[in-house]
C-alpha cells in the first residue's frame, strides 16, 4: 500500500486575474523543471490544501494547485452574502485553467481531479485534448440528473436515513420533493441566520457520507461556517444549472479522450458518486484503466484510493 510523499512547500504562489472581477489563487511546488500536473479540486466550491501536493513525486513533477472561483484563497469569496455567482460556471473554470496554463508557460500538463474535479477535468480535456498528457480521475461525477437525484433528492437516504433526516430538517415539509431548489432559496437568503445553518446542513450531509467510516475531523472542517457557506452555495449553484452541460455530455464526448492515457480510480462503496458513473465513463472510454477499490468510499485519502492514485502518478511520472 502506497503512502503520501513527504510534505513540501510551494516554490511560487500567485493570484491570477481571470476577468469578471475574479482572482484565483495558484501555487507551484515540486520540481520547476519536472513534468507539469494540475490538481483540480472537488466541490465545486472546495479548495486546495497541502496534502494534495503529496500524491506526486516532488522530484519528478512540477505540481500546480489552484483554488477555483469563489473558494479557498480566491476572491471574491462565496461566503460573502453579496457574492455574485453568475460568473462562476464550468466553462469559465475551463477558461481559467487555460489562462493559468498559459501564464505558467506550460505547453501540456497532466490533469488530476476527483469528484467534481473529475467533471471539470473531463470538461477541460474534452475541450483541450491537445493540452493534456494524461488524465488521473477519482470518484467520477458528471452532473447527470440521475447522479444529482441519487445523492441530493433521496436515493442515498436508503443507506443513511439518520443522516438524511438531518439534511431535510431545515426544509419545509412541502418543499422536500425538491431539495436542491429548496436549499437554493435558503442559501441565497442574505440573513446569516438562514444561510449559514443551511450551508452547514448541506456540507455535513456530504462530509458525513463520503468516507467508508465516519470521519469527525473531516465533518468539522466541512462545517466551518465560511467554508460551508462557500462550498454549499457554489455546489448548489452548479447543480441548479446542471453544470452548464447537456445531459450526459461528458460521457458522450469521452470519445475525444481516446488518445489520452488515463486512470479511473473508484471506490466500490462510494455513496456520493456511485460507481455507475465510473462504469459508464469506462464503457465510453475503454482505453482508460479502471481501478475499483473494494474497501473504499469516496474520499481521496482513504488508503486504497490514495495508494492507487499515487501508483498512477508514479506510472506517468516519466
Amino acid at each position: 500500500m502506497r503512502e503520501m510523499y513527504p510534505n513540501i512547500e510551494p516554490y511560487l504562489t500567485g493570484m491570477l486575474d481571470v476577468g469578471d472581477g475574479q482572482r484565483i489563487f495558484w501555487e507551484a511546488s515540486g520540481n520547476p523543471d519536472g513534468k507539469p500536473v494540475v490538481f483540480v479540486h472537488g466541490g465545486p466550491g472546495g479548495a486546495t490544501n497541502p496534502e494534495q501536493r503529496r500524491v506526486f513525486n516532488p522530484e519528478k513533477y512540477n505540481i500546480v494547485l489552484f483554488d477555483q472561483r469563489g473558494c479557498g484563497k480566491s476572491t471574491p469569496h462565496a461566503s460573502d452574502p453579496e457574492a455574485d455567482l453568475t460568473q462562476n460556471t464550468t466553462w469559465k473554470l475551463v477558461s481559467d485553467m487555460e489562462q493559468l496554463r498559459e501564464t505558467l508557460n506550460i505547453e501540456q500538463w497532466q490533469v488530476f481531479g476527483g469528484s467534481w474535479g473529475s467533471a471539470l477535468g473531463l470538461a477541460y480535456a474534452e475541450k483541450h485534448p491537445d493540452r493534456v498528457t494524461e488524465l488521473v480521475l477519482r470518484g467520477i461525477f458528471t452532473l447527470r440528473q440521475v447522479e444529482i437525484d441519487w445523492f441530493y433528492e433521496g436515493g442515498a437516504a436508503a443507506l443513511f436515513p439518520d443522516l438524511w433526516q438531518k439534511f431535510v430538517e431545515p426544509v419545509a415539509l412541502q418543499d422536500r420533493n425538491h431539495m436542491v431548489q429548496a436549499y437554493a432559496e435558503m442559501l441565497a437568503d442574505p440573513d446569516p441566520e438562514v444561510h449559514v445553518p443551511a450551508a452547514q446542513a448541506w456540507s455535513e450531509w456530504e462530509s458525513a457520507t463520503i468516507t467508508l467510516t465516519r470521519d469527525e475531523s473531516k465533518i468539522a472542517s466541512f462545517t466551518e461556517p465560511a467554508f460551508a457557506t462557500a462550498f454549499a452555495r457554489i455546489e448548489n449553484h452548479f447543480f441548479v444549472n446542471k453544470g452548464w452541460f447537456e445531459e450526459g455530455q461528458l460521457i458522450r464526448d469521452a470519445v475525444k479522450l481516446r488518445d489520452i492515457p488515463g486512470v479511473i480510480v473508484q471506490g466500490r462503496y462510494d455513496i456520493c458518486t456511485p460507481m455507475m458513473t465510473a462504469w459508464d465513463l469506462h464503457e465510453a472510454w475503454p482505453e482508460a484503466d479502471l481501478q475499483i477499490i473494494p474497501d473504499a468510499g469516496h474520499a481521496f485519502d482513504e488508503p486504497g484510493i490514495l495508494s492507487a492514485l499515487i501508483e498512477a502518478t508514479d506510472r506517468f511520472a516519466d
